[in-house]
């Protein structure tokens, strides 16, 4: 089926991005950094960093289904049908919601994706007090917030993420959006050679692993934020530690923001492939 207007305009408006991130180049300090880690890493015996990589995979695949499986996201799901309703009266499962045009699923989207970054900016600004208890849990906390808007947006374009093909690639988009730019370009190609075949697999046939050192580096920014935050936040504000709520909430937002913003453009892009082909 040939695409809109609308629709091709929004393609290219992908396209746009895609380019950009391709010819993303890293300066020295990245690539130094990127080298000293990878190095620092490697001093690990094998068996040690294999049994690392495989608890956050394991981590990661438990908590991606905790989410998909809770009542919160069931009643999020039934909030995407309810709004793909007002468009089309009759959507019966998240499949169905292919069935709206690109206008509409953008802005049931943008509905979640506006919401979810609110959360991470509240999240921060309450890590940013400096309680040990709130600066302790904001990694899982982040974590859930972001691999649970990677679900929503899935949802809202047609991919239902409680079969095992979806939620693995749900996952390594979620994996991928987290990275340093630089690194994002590798696994993007490797999500557009997974999509053309996308439409005709149940079960998931690729590399089933998620994370590598690469991704070390999203964390350990973390760590370095608690530690910035546990600097100012004695520096009150007329009472109120401003500087390192500011701190806090400002990183989780951008951090927020490049998930969706990947995330969205994925499966755009997905759903138009789809229709194309139809």
């Amino acid at each position: 089926m040939p695409l809109t207007d609308r629709e091709t305009e929004v393609l290219n408006e992908i396209r746009e991005w895609e380019e950009h991130l391709l010819n993303y180049e890293a300066n020295d300090l990245q690539l130094t950094y990127e080298k000293y880690l990878e190095r620092s890493f490697s001093l690990l015996p094998e068996k040690v960093q294999s049994q690392f990589f495989s608890v956050i995979d394991t981590w990661l695949f438990h908590l991606h289904g905790m989410i998909q499986g809770s009542q919160l996201q069931m009643d999020a799901k039934e909030r995407i049908l309810s709004s793909g309703r007002v468009f089309n009266k009759d959507l019966q499962q998240i499949e169905d919601l292919t069935k709206l045009d690109i206008d509409q699923l953008q802005y049931i989207a943008m509905q979640q994706i506006a919401r979810h970054r609110l959360y991470s900016f509240a999240q921060g600004g309450l890590a940013g007090t400096g309680g040990p208890l709130l600066l302790g849990t904001d990694i899982p906390a982040m974590a859930v917030i972001n691999l649970r808007v990677v679900q929503l947006i899935a949802m809202t374009y047609g991919f239902e993420v409680n079969t095992p093909y979806e939620m693995m690639s749900s996952l390594k988009v979620f994996h991928t959006a987290t990275l340093p730019p630089r690194l994002q370009k590798e696994g993007w190609s490797v999500l557009r050679n997974e999509m053309k075949s996308s439409r005709d697999h149940y079960f998931y046939e690729g590399n089933e692993e998620i994370t590598d050192v690469t991704w070390l580096e999203q964390p350990i920014q973390q760590l370095l934020k608690a530690m910035v935050i546990t600097v100012f936040r004695k520096r009150l504000i007329q009472g109120i530690p401003l500087v390192s709520m500011a701190i806090g909430a400002g990183t989780n937002y951008q951090l927020t923001r490049k998930v969706t913003e990947f995330a969205h453009n994925y499966y755009q892009l997905r759903y138009l492939n789809q229709k194309e082909e139809i």
